[in-house]
């Protein structure tokens, strides 16, 4: 990892941790056993555009913010699958593909993961599996991706590529 790339990943690591920190309550939707706190994942989408492997160190960053904050095991869980989610974005924008379309692909990758993750805290319930848990972080990830397309252009993170 160059040293750009880390300065910059650690800026988006702490702001992954104080997201839930500062912000975990004010703006978190709770729908047990669903929690979103909205632009918690930011930082996140963020990092894929630096390298894969910045962005999983946000991931890590921000599952430790949400432990440190709740304490709460699925909501740890659910928040180290950002660990997958930032990777697999990340490579997805090495690989030249337009970051809204990654974000795109990614999400139900994290709606998933997240849905399955909890298995061994609330069980086989596939009610509040897909329903509340899946559902509810597509919601939370497409809400998250449009600030998350705000921040990148205009901070420049992000050129939208023009055709010829």
């Amino acid at each position: 990892m160059k040293t750009r790339e880390l300065t910059i990943g650690a800026v988006f690591a702490a702001l992954s941790m104080l997201i839930p920190l500062a912000f975990g309550g004010f703006l978190t939707v709770t729908i047990p056993p669903f929690t979103a706190t909205i632009m918690s994942h930011v930082p996140l989408f963020l990092s894929m555009l630096i390298s894969p492997q910045v962005a999983a160190m946000v991931g890590a960053a921000s599952a430790l913010g949400f432990f440190i904050k709740l304490g709460n095991p699925a909501v740890t869980l659910r928040a180290l699958m950002h660990i997958v989610v930032g990777y697999i974005g990340g490579l997805l924008v090495k690989k030249g593909l337009r970051y809204e379309l990654v974000l795109l692909i990614v999400l139900p990758i994290h709606a998933l993961l997240e849905a399955f993750i909890v298995i061994p805290i609330i069980g086989l319930n596939l009610y509040k599996m897909f329903y509340v848990i899946a559902l509810g972080t597509a919601i939370h990830h497409l809400v998250d991706s449009a600030i998350s397309v705000f921040f990148a252009r205009a901070t420049g993170l992000y050129k939208i590529k023009k055709s010829a």
